[in-house]
């Protein structure tokens, strides 16, 4: 039994062989961003009709038989890029399989770019996360709510962070058996975490915290259901009341930062929270995170180029 179970899974994972032999070459790849961005066809601008369009020799064009040529790299973060696109779907392949992140010195020595080349690709691709994280609905159901703290020294206390200024502070807001938000905020203070709880949890949410005193008051910011945890009194867990899903977070969010980034600039942290909150939500779809990511290119436009 446990043979048959394994099997299957290992014929489902979209593994590096399988990557390798489906985009073997730029060309492969290409005609696959095509087909994402024209799932219904090219409409000609000329003809004013879907039909059919070759992609010209030595060039990511593909044009119509009256002339008319478009480019499936335009409007995406391919753009004007001089790097393989095979290298731009392996670093999105890698992105997508790990689940601590990989460094752009470890992309650098495996692809033979640069340092600047490899950092700038990740950049891009963390835009592609941070897109797909955003919008949808509010979360709802049961949702807990944290806040910890990133960089300096010490115990990741509220009183440490007002003493070592280096942290940054990241308040977590999970939905059980559901999605995550993550956002790098200025301070802990009630004004600031309320906010970021309107903002994206439903009012007839069953919230729930720990006892910080920030929280005392969502009830009459309009949320119909609190309850906190008493940390303080080394409480954790009563029957359904915990935060130990957005603790989990923390202990994927720290592991990545700490063990593969080391130092994140404050700057470009939340680009890098956006990387663990997108593989948190997809982490239901392991088999077919590479293609949902992919996906967004059809969704975002970025303006600078590798």
């Amino acid at each position: 039994m446990y043979i048959i179970c394994y099997t299957e899974a290992v014929k489902e994972y979209f593994s590096l062989g399988t990557f390798l032999k489906t985009y073997k070459n730029d060309e492969a790849c290409l005609d696959h961003i095509k087909e994402i961005k024209y799932p219904d066809g090219i409409l000609c601008g000329k003809c004013q009709k879907v039909t059919n369009f070759t992609k010209i020799k030595d060039r990511p064009v593909y044009q119509c038989s009256c002339g008319y040529q478009i480019s499936p790299l335009a409007g995406t973060i391919f753009e004007k890029t001089t790097t393989p696109l095979q290298y731009w779907f392996y670093a999105i392949f890698i992105m997508t399989q790990t689940r601590s992140g990989i460094s752009a010195k470890q992309l650098q020595r495996e692809l033979g770019v640069t340092y600047k080349t490899a950092w700038r690709m990740f950049k891009q691709i963390r835009i592609l996360m941070a897109n797909a994280n955003s919008g949808g609905d509010l979360l709802d159901g049961i949702v807990e709510a944290d806040e910890t703290f990133i960089g300096g020294k010490g115990v990741n206390r509220a009183y440490q962070w007002r003493a070592d200024k280096r942290k940054e502070v990241v308040m977590g807001i999970v939905q059980r058996r559901g999605k995550a938000y993550l956002k790098h905020i200025r301070n802990t203070n009630s004004w600031t975490l309320i906010n970021q709880l309107k903002e994206h949890v439903s009012p007839k949410a069953f919230v729930m915290t720990d006892d910080y005193s920030a929280y005392r008051h969502l009830i009459e910011h309009g949320f119909n259901h609190h309850y906190s945890i008493v940390h303080s009194d080394k409480e954790y867990v009563r029957g359904k009341i915990h935060t130990q899903n957005v603790e989990n977070v923390w202990s994927i969010l720290k592991r990545g930062i700490y063990g593969v980034y080391r130092v994140v600039s404050k700057k470009y942290l939340q680009a890098y929270i956006d990387e663990y909150s997108w593989r948190y939500n997809n982490r239901q779809y392991q088999d077919k995170m590479f293609d949902r990511l992919l996906g967004e290119i059809a969704n975002v436009k970025v303006l600078k180029v590798v």
